[in-house]
């Protein structure tokens, strides 16, 4: 009877070691699928991937070409309708050669600065998370962009209720989009121009505004005409703009300190502060992402610690856009593993 017992014994720890090394194994297939997955929606997020500088290559196009000057927007670009306009841009439909693309032209000579410098950073950032530059003319102060139909983030909720895509929305894509929000504030943290703060951001419409969404519901960054550069190591910080920002949705040291003194907003007396202002707005903007979904509660749960890192007050106490976006990527993961072992349950 002993021996018999011990023999199932021995017979039975092999056994759970292989389930063991099964599950393991399949844990990190799938892992390794996932990464290998997002890596792939967010190279065909950029149709101008293998370009060389200064040339642009949109979905339908086989080659890819040097940025339009001049002469081709002013011979080629057909101006179709208004579709947009901010202080410092007009933006138009437009077409090339076929190809809808967006003409945006300065709206007034005021903002000109704010115009070039936009352009200048849309030069030295292309890349798959910022939207793709097809030309500018300097002379008349115009430049030509990849055509992102959807519109911008403002527009999230209103895309997702049309038939046609209702089945993107779920908390996988939700939370995809975050993920991509919080991969472009790692870039231009980390960009090839320098440490970038995305100054443009006072309130979460704002913010919005300034990401686009692409037809494979992917994010890239729009609007570039308000993005100083920070280097703490040269005293290089920043201010974002000359007025007083209020509300909850700017960092704390965004805000008039002496306020509760009474004395009035001084530009010249404001402290200047860095890119970890653009960390404080992560939660605000993912909870927006999210929407209302099934599963979306659960992600707000594991979300939890980081977001409360994020509003810390002591902006050096913030994590990085980095440490937000490992948690991130982590979280998809662990929830789409979760969600596959439950149905395998089934």
């Amino acid at each position: 009877m002993g021996r018999s017992q011990s023999s199932s014994l021995s017979h039975g720890f092999p056994v759970v070691g292989l389930c063991l090394a099964a599950l393991l194994l399949s844990n990190a297939l799938l892992y390794l699928y996932l990464e290998s997955l997002y890596q792939t929606d967010e190279q065909l997020g950029s149709s101008h991937v293998g370009c060389g500088p200064r040339h642009f290559k949109m979905a339908t196009m086989k080659n890819c070409t040097p940025w339009l000057q001049c002469s081709q927007i002013n011979a080629e670009v057909r101006r179709l309708k208004l579709i947009g306009q901010g202080a410092v841009k007009k933006v138009y439909l437009a077409e090339w050669r076929g190809q809808k693309v967006a003409l945006s032209q300065l709206s007034s000579l005021e903002y000109r600065e704010d115009f070039l410098h936009g352009l200048s950073m849309l030069q030295a950032l292309q890349g798959p998370h910022v939207v793709q530059l097809v030309g500018f003319c300097l002379e008349d102060h115009a430049q030509v962009t990849e055509l992102h139909s959807l519109g911008n983030l403002l527009n999230l909720d209103g895309v997702l209720a049309q038939d046609q895509h209702q089945q993107h929305n779920k908390w996988q894509m939700r939370l995809m989009l975050a993920i991509d929000y919080v991969s472009i504030l790692h870039y231009l943290h980390n960009s090839p121009a320098g440490r970038r703060v995305m100054c443009d951001s006072s309130s979460l419409e704002k913010t919005l505004s300034q990401f686009l969404l692409t037809s494979n519901f992917h994010l890239v960054v729009n609007d570039l005409d308000a993005l100083p550069e920070v280097d703490p190591s040269r005293g290089l910080l920043v201010k974002c703009g000359h007025r007083e920002l209020t509300g909850d949705f700017v960092a704390p040291e965004q805000l008039w300190p002496f306020r509760t003194e009474g004395k009035p907003f001084s530009d010249h007396l404001m402290p200047e502060y860095d890119e970890r202002t653009d960390i404080w707005k992560i939660p605000d903007v993912t909870w927006f992402l999210m929407g209302r979904v099934p599963g979306g509660d659960v992600v707000h749960f594991h979300l939890f610690q980081i977001h409360e890192a994020c509003k810390k007050e002591d902006p050096k106490l913030r994590p990085s856009a980095l440490d937000v976006l490992k948690v991130y990527k982590s979280v998809y993961s662990s929830m789409v593993r979760d969600n596959a072992g439950f149905r395998d349950m089934l």
